[in-house]
């Protein structure tokens, strides 16, 4: 299933469907098993074990963004606040002492692998305030864009001049490989927005289209992260190989989970109008499987939702569905493939934290 996005071209979206009602049903006990895991091990929590590495994160963060014109400033420290939970930075330092410690027992992070984890917030920052100018969102985090206070204009350029900070941070890493790495970030960024502005007139073809949206989009920032920090840290491309797998698997399902979010969660919650998508034009992972049960979705689907009813119809559909149960099924297959490839690494807490990462990704309500 880590394979998926590479192979579901080749299934019908019923089968895709029928797999996962399957199974729910013969593996229920496994699935909702995260409380029994955190017992049955020695619990290692990853924001505690990653706090050490993070302090004065967005401090350096805001060193790298050092800027004359005040209100360039105050635009690019807007995000930047300490109140976040640096969920990728998080996991990047992780994944550097979890392959650090495979390699050769070494317990401390590089600062080059601390450099990749400040690069990955800038850049997923820089995303969200051109995302945010894109879908004209009103908010984010709990408060108001970027692009309703200042602008559209300006909110795009505070998004060049973040992304053009984290490249100069990359080229001092002085790795051209590394360089190659994370650079692919920003072009599957691109690429996933294109691919989020289009859709498929064929069924069996829009989860394949969904899932690779959701890729470049959200997974590939993880996945070549942890990438880049195991190559700093091991030789080996076998852990290389792990640890993109991991952060690929992670972030595929973490998307997958704000899907779901999307539909349940209040706005207050979490920190954005809810049927955000919906209200975009997106079919997202509980619309495409609520349209099995409901085909009339199909032309809401081709016509991205745009005629007056058709969003407060198809969130009606998909809560009437099972499809965020099928969609919350998916993310727990990928937390799944993660947890089989991050447990190849030899021992560690921060491999056990990285384990336990993936149940709070399913977990999380917000």
């Amino acid at each position: 299933m880590c394979h998926f996005t590479q192979r579901s071209s080749t299934f019908s979206f019923s089968k895709i469907c029928n797999i996962f009602w399957r199974f729910h049903h013969t593996s229920t006990s496994h699935l909702c098993s995260c409380s029994k895991t955190i017992s049955d091990e020695k619990y290692q929590d990853p924001f505690q074990l990653g706090r050490k590495d993070l302090k004065n994160l967005y401090e350096d963060i805001k060193k790298e963004l050092l800027v004359s014109a005040a209100e360039l400033k105050e635009m690019c420290d807007y995000y930047f606040d300490g109140k976040g939970k640096a969920f990728r930075p998080m996991i990047v330092v992780l994944m550097a002492r979890a392959c650090n410690i495979h390699h050769n027992n070494s317990k401390e992070v590089q600062a080059s692998q601390r450099s990749v984890a400040i690069i990955a917030e800038m850049i997923h920052t820089a995303s969200l305030v051109h995302d945010d100018v894109i879908d004209d969102a009103n908010s984010r985090r709990g408060k108001r864009t970027l692009n309703q206070i200042w602008g559209e204009r300006k909110a795009v350029l505070a998004g060049d001049f973040i992304l053009s900070a984290a490249s100069v941070a990359l080229a001092r890493i002085g790795n051209t490989t590394i360089i190659s790495v994370l650079t692919q970030v920003i072009e599957d960024l691109v690429r996933g927005e294109f691919l989020q502005l289009g859709s498929k007139e064929n069924e069996n073809e829009r989860f394949a289209h969904y899932l690779e949206k959701t890729f470049k989009k959200t997974a590939s920032l993880i996945a070549n992260s942890c990438k880049a920090v195991s190559i700093l840290g091991c030789p080996d491309p076998k852990v290389h190989e792990i640890a993109y797998q991991y952060g690929k698997n992670v972030g595929i399902a973490f998307q997958l989970i704000d899907d779901v979010l999307d539909f349940t969660s209040c706005a207050d919650h979490l920190g954005k109008p809810t049927a955000a998508d919906l209200k975009l034009g997106l079919a997202t992972g509980p619309v495409l499987f609520a349209c099995q049960q409901f085909p009339e979705m199909n032309a809401m689907i081709m016509r991205r939702f745009s005629k007056p009813g058709d969003v407060e119809r198809a969130r009606k559909y998909v809560l009437q569905s099972d499809g965020v149960q099928q969609t919350t099924y998916l993310a727990q297959r990928y937390c799944h493939a993660a947890t089989r490839e991050i447990r190849k690494l030899r021992p560690s807490p921060e491999r056990e934290a990285l384990v336990h990462l993936t149940e709070m990704v399913l977990m999380r309500d917000k």
